[in-house]
Parts: C-alpha cells; sequence; structure tokens
C-alpha cells in the first residue's frame, strides 16, 4: 500500500553539482543523486538507518549478490579486491565518492568478455551425459572460483545442464513423433544433442547481446537499489526509464498473461496471478512457480533462467490474442509445459462479484474482492467501498443468511476503503492505527454508526492476502466480528510506501527519477502490527504454502514486528456460538482426508523447494524428473476434487450475462472454480453454524 504525499524540504544542490571534483566516466548528476537520496532517506524513512560500517557490509554483500547471482563471473581475486571497500562503502557515500561501484562495475564488463569465449569453445564439443555427475545451485553458499580454470569447470557445468534439459525435450518430442505415425524416423541421439547444443548457444548468444545493450544507467541504478533496499525491501529507487513504467502498470490496464514476476537467483518466479488475467482463467500457472523457458506459439523455446528479469518479461508479455508457451518447474520440482493466449487483463477483473449458493436448506453469499480499488483522479470513478455495500444489498434482497467474504490472493490497495468496507459490519470505532516515525500512532475510524451487514460472516484468507486486506481481517479479528479462515497466516506487510519525484530537490535540467520510499506502519487496533505476523487465521486450513517461506518474511531485510498501545473499541459479541463453530471446523479438518492429503503434500513440496542439486546424467535427470512426477501423481485426488454445491450468479446479474457473452464466460469458469474449491466449502460449513444471539451485545475492550 502506498500513500501519496510525503512533505520534506525541498534541497537545492547546485552549489555541489558546481564542487564535486569529478574522475573519470562519472556522470555529476549521479552524485547528486546520491546526496538527494542519502538526505531523503535519513530524513524520511520510516526507520532511518545510520550510514555506517555495517550499512556499508550489507550494501556491499547485496551489490555483489545482485551483479552475479550465480557466481559465473568473479573471481576471489576480485573478490579479495573488492573487500578492500566493504566498510569505506558508508564514507563513500558520505563523500558522493564512486570508487567502489567504478571498481566493480568495470571488472563486471571485463569479466562478462572473459566468459564469452567460455560458452562459445565449450558447446563446440558434445556433451557425455554417461558420467555420474551433479551440480549443486546453492549459490549463496557456494564459493567464489579461485581461478579461471576452476570458473571454466562452472561454466561448462551450468551449460550442461542447460543443454540436457533441452535435450530430454527433444527425445521427448520424438517419442511423441514416432507414436503419432510409426512411420517416423526418429532422429539420432548425437544429432539432438548437437541441436541441444546449438539452442543453449544461441540463447546465450542473444543474452549477452541483451547485457550488452545494458546502459551505464542500468547498471548504475543497481547499485543505488543496493543502498535504497538496506532500508527495507520495498524501499526503491527508478531511474527514469522504470519510473515511466511504473507509472504505466499502476494504471491497471496489463496486456500478456496477467502475472507479477520477481527475480529470484537465476529465476524468473510467479509472485501473483491477476485476477480474471489470463493465466488466472486458465488455471496452471501456480505462484511460486518458476518460468524457466518461454517460446512463441510453436517456435523454438527461449531458457530464461539467468536472463534480466526486464528481458524474461519482453518475452512473456505480448499482443493479446497471440499464445505464448511456459515451460514451468512446479513447487513440486516436476517440469510443465503450459499455454497461454495473452489478452488485455481488465481493470473490471479486480472489481466486487458476488455468487450465491444454497447449503444444509440455507442461502448463503460469497462474495470475492481481489482488491481494494479506488480511483483518486476521477471523481465519479467506482471504488472498492461503495461497490461493496451496493453487493451486500444486492445479496440481501435475496434473503441470504450468511457472508463469506474472499480476500485470497487479495495484495491491498486503498487504505480509505479498507476503512470503509469494515464499518460496512461493525457500528463505529477504529479500525486501524498508522503510524509515522517518531510520532503516536494515529487511529483510524469508522464513523458510520450504520451496520450494512449484521448477520454471520466468515473472511477468507491466505497467504497471499496482504497490506488492506490484513488491515480489515485484522479489524474482524480484534472486533470478534468474523471467523477468519485460511492459511498459517497472511502475507505480513504492515507497511506503507510514498512514490516522491526527486526532481523536486534540485533545480538542475536532467531527470533524475523517483524514489518509493517506506514511511508508515500499520497496526492493529489490539496494538499489534501486521508487519512479518500478518493475520494468524481462527480456523487454520493446509494448503500448499504452509511450510514455505513465503510473503514478508522471506524478503531480505524486512521491517521488524513491534507494538503500539491498544485502542479503545467494543467488542461485536452478537454471536451465540462463536468458539463453538471454530472448535468444530477444526475437529472436521482434522478428520478430512484431503486436508490430510494436501499437508502431506505441503511437506513434500517444501522438501522439493529445498532440493538443489541436480543431475547431469542424463538417465539420472530421467529418474529423478520421473520420481517427482510419480510422487505428484499422489495428490492428484485433489486437483480432482469437487463439492456437491451449486453457484449462482445473484439475479441482478443474470440479465447481464445473458447480453454479454464475455462476462458469462468469467462466471462460467470463477463458478466451476467454487465448485472444486474445498476451502470455501469449508467456510461454508462454518457459517451454516454460526448463530446470532437474540439481542445484540457490546463489550468494551
Amino acid at each position: 500500500m502506498m500513500t501519496r504525499k510525503l512533505i520534506l524540504p525541498i534541497l537545492f544542490v547546485v552549489s555541489l553539482f558546481t564542487s564535486f571534483h569529478l574522475k573519470a566516466n562519472t556522470d555529476p548528476k549521479d552524485k547528486v543523486l546520491i546526496t538527494i537520496l542519502k538526505y531523503v532517506l535519513t530524513q524520511g524513512h520510516y526507520e532511518p538507518h545510520q550510514i555506517n560500517d555495517e550499512f556499508s557490509e550489507n550494501v556491499y554483500h547485496r551489490f555483489l549478490e545482485s551483479l552475479d547471482p550465480s557466481k559465473r563471473y568473479f573471481l576471489q581475486s576480485d573478490i579479495d579486491e573488492f573487500s578492500n571497500y566493504k566498510t569505506k562503502i558508508d564514507d563513500q557515500i558520505n563523500n558522493e565518492d564512486l570508487t567502489f561501484f567504478f571498481l566493480v562495475y568495470d571488472r563486471l564488463v571485463l569479466r562478462m568478455k572473459d566468459s564469452k569465449p567460455y560458452f562459445q569453445e565449450v558447446l563446440t564439443k558434445p556433451f557425455n551425459f554417461n558420467l555420474d555427475e551433479t551440480y549443486n545451485v546453492d549459490y549463496e553458499t557456494s564459493l567464489y572460483s579461485k581461478n579461471k580454470s576452476e570458473l571454466k569447470k562452472i561454466w561448462h557445468k551450468q551449460l550442461k545442464f542447460t543443454t540436457l534439459s533441452k535435450l530430454h525435450d527433444k527425445l521427448i518430442i520424438e517419442e511423441d513423433k514416432k507414436k503419432e505415425d510409426e512411420n517416423y524416423v526418429v532422429k539420432s541421439f548425437k544429432e539432438l544433442e548437437k541441436g541441444a547444443r546449438k539452442t543453449t548457444l544461441s540463447n546465450l548468444t542473444e543474452s549477452f547481446q541483451r547485457i550488452e545493450e545494458l546502459t551505464y544507467s542500468d547498471w548504475f541504478s543497481s547499485y543505488i537499489n543496493s543502498i535504497t533496499e538496506e532500508f527495507d525491501p520495498h524501499t526503491t529507487y527508478f531511474d527514469p526509464i522504470v519510473k515511466k513504467r511504473f507509472d504505466i502498470s499502476m494504471a491497471g490496464k496489463l496486456e500478456g498473461i496477467g502475472a507479477r514476476l520477481q527475480k529470484k537467483n537465476d529465476y524468473t518466479k510467479v509472485i501473483e496471478l491477476i485476477s480474471g488475467g489470463p493465466a488466472w482463467k486458465q488455471g496452471e500457472l501456480e505462484v511460486g512457480d518458476f518460468i524457466i523457458k518461454v517460446a512463441q506459439k510453436n517456435e523454438e523455446p527461449i531458457d530464461i533462467v539467468g536472463m534480466r528479469l526486464d528481458d524474461a518479461i519482453e518475452y512473456i508479455k505480448g499482443k493479446k490474442g497471440t499464445e505464448v508457451k511456459l515451460t514451468l518447474k512446479k513447487l513440486d520440482g516436476t517440469i510443465k509445459v503450459i499455454s497461454i493466449i495473452r489478452d488485455i487483463v481488465e481493470l473490471e477483473e479486480t472489481f466486487v462479484k458476488s455468487s450465491v449458493v444454497k447449503k444444509d436448506g440455507k442461502k448463503f453469499g460469497i462474495i470475492n474482492l481481489p482488491k481494494f480499488y479506488i480511483d483518486f483522479d476521477e471523481k465519479n470513478f467506482r471504488n472498492s467501498a461503495t461497490d461493496m455495500a451496493q453487493e451486500i444489498e444486492r445479496l440481501k434482497s435475496e434473503n441470504i443468511e450468511g457472508l463469506v467474504l474472499d480476500l485470497r490472493n487479495n495484495g491491498g490497495g486503498s487504505l480509505q476503503t479498507a476503512i470503509e468496507i469494515s464499518g460496512l459490519f461493525i457500528n463505529k470505532g477504529p479500525v486501524v492505527q498508522v503510524k509515522y516515525r517518531d510520532r503516536d500512532a494515529d487511529i483510524k475510524k469508522d464513523k458510520d454508526p450504520k451496520i450494512q451487514w449484521d448477520k454471520p460472516l466468515v473472511v477468507l484468507v491466505n497467504e497471499l492476502s496482504a497490506s488492506a486486506s490484513e488491515i480489515f481481517a485484522a479489524a474482524m479479528q480484534d472486533y470478534g466480528r468474523a471467523i477468519i479462515i485460511g492459511g498459517k497466516q497472511t502475507y505480513g506487510k504492515g507497511t506503507v510506501q510514498s512514490v516522491l519525484n526527486l526532481n523536486r530537490y534540485h533545480n538542475l535540467d536532467e531527470d533524475i527519477g523517483a524514489l518509493k520510499m517506506t514511511i508508515q506502519k500499520f497496526y492493529r487496533i489490539n496494538g499489534g502490527s501486521t508487519q512479518l505476523e500478518g493475520v494468524h487465521s481462527d480456523i487454520m486450513l493446509p494448503d500448499r504454502y504452509t511450510y514455505m517461506n513465503i510473503g514478508e518474511r522471506d524478503l531480505e531485510n524486512p521491517l521488524k514486528f513491534d507494538k503500539v498501545p491498544q485502542a479503545t473499541y467494543n467488542l461485536w459479541n452478537n454471536y451465540e456460538n462463536f468458539d463453538q463453530a471454530i472448535h468444530n471446523s477444526k475437529k472436521r479438518i482434522a478428520n478430512n482426508s484431503y486436508f490430510k492429503l494436501i499437508d502431506q503434500n505441503a511437506k513434500w513440496l517444501k522438501k522439493a523447494q529445498d532440493d538443489t542439486l541436480i543431475y547431469l546424467n542424463l538417465d539420472a535427470y530421467k529418474n529423478d524428473l520421473k520420481a517427482h512426477e510419480n510422487e505428484s501423481l499422489k495428490y492428484k485426488t485433489i486437483r480432482d476434487y469437487s463439492t456437491k454445491l451449486t453457484y449462482t450468479s445473484p439475479l441482478y446479474e443474470q440479465p447481464l450475462i445473458e447480453a454479454d457473452k464475455d462476462l458469462a464466460e468469467k462466471r462460467v469458469a470463477w463458478h466451476k472454480n467454487l465448485k472444486k474449491d474445498m476451502y470455501v466449502e469449508e467456510a461454508l460449513n462454518v457459517l451454516s453454524e454460526l448463530k446470532l444471539k437474540s439481542k445484540y451485545h457490546l463489550v468494551k475492550n
């Protein structure tokens, strides 16, 4: 979640600009940028750091890791030389000195140039895939090569693995062709191996061309972000080009597959699926998957392992209606190829939508809220709070007896709408506490005594429910207004960011970009922060992410959990059997064979995630993939699960569906998913048991 304003005094630095003693190749504006960032971060960040030796060491390690995460370029001798600056970067920041940056940058350019002949030479000769050889991709614990000879061996193993993966794909293609046509003449192993090496060479050559096209500004931005991210993982520098991309992404219209991606070591990781987008509708791409290859329709796939995120995204995104094939390394370690037809991810797909379902002779409503949306720039633009109120009224007109609010995968959005939506379910009172540094927490309240929905409420969350979702869920939990059902805990993002235009701090003619900076923290009305801890479910349902490090706590250098004084508020206290309904649900879950299987699956997924050993022997590689595939089949019944429930669109929407084929298709897909959703089913089980007291009670807390 981000706020729009941060008031800091303007810093004019033209005098600094004229007083620098520049070294060769230094762009004067870079020193201006360092000065401005130091000022803004120390004056405006929620938790400013002392720029000292400890700060210096952390920046040092982060910068080197960002440039060479798989340790395929730098030698140990380079690191020994760089280490002379390990505790001096803080002094260089204070003195507008870029010596360390230029030393590392120049060396990286040299080492990349040195490495080009390595892969060109290695790929001229056939690999021996009969050797009993392995490769460990746990780069965090691996050492830098002592010399060029050792580095070449690392390159050899990496190239062998890449080629082995391509060779395996080609062997499967040949087998499939033979099955389709018994007269088909299968290509020889020698020919396929040569073709795999050729593809690896082509991909690497293209990759190096893209790296060579990177400007000095691209590399300097990496250095700057190594500094900003020492404050926290959400504080990020945007150079002018990246700032333009960020503005476009915030506009709410994305063309492509509808997924947000993140760089994780050498891999491109899926961190979010956009509700209603192509990937969401297709149903096979999951958060936590690694995309390792990308192909345009029937073209040869491009290996994107080791590729910069921006370059990988260029291959993945594309025009509406075009097909992209993604080769995935799934959470369980299996390799899978999926096909997605790109489309425009429309803003409408993030809007509130509802469904009606009958269970045990009662009628219930389900409202899905993918995002807490609002548009500050358009006065009459719809927002999630007014939409939610309207949707509740529509469902009330159909005489529903309980409501499930689904906030799974909701990454947050507007704080204002989170407060207003909370107000739809409580009388009035505090909802969240927001704190700037060195100030007391400001208690944000719902001031409207009207209760839009005063009957049973269940809130469904998961590990990807973040920010505003956590504020709402925490408020409902603290008031005792709803039973929270979901994963072990929500995402744990309890911070607020503001985007500052850095050009307001100087009077030069050049654009120096912007800074997204953490300026506030959220706290529950019970005093605890949602940072790191998130919201712990009243009823924990096992899922695929139960044992994985996913969420804020998985990021590097997050702000810590802490507390502020509790606010004064009145408990809702209108349930007759709140605790009993929770107890009954836990008992059902413990005895449910499907949830037991999901828990076993989650443990296996964690084990697969921690397995960093790759086999470079063809038979061993095949056997390893087959073992993962066979193990995954044990959990096939989870994917095949289906409830006996039938979901229908609310009455007001049915004429709209008849008139809009696209909307009809979207609702069919959603209802199909709901029918297979055992989490929604259990939420309905709880809802059907919840009973209200005959009179409304308030208990002061």
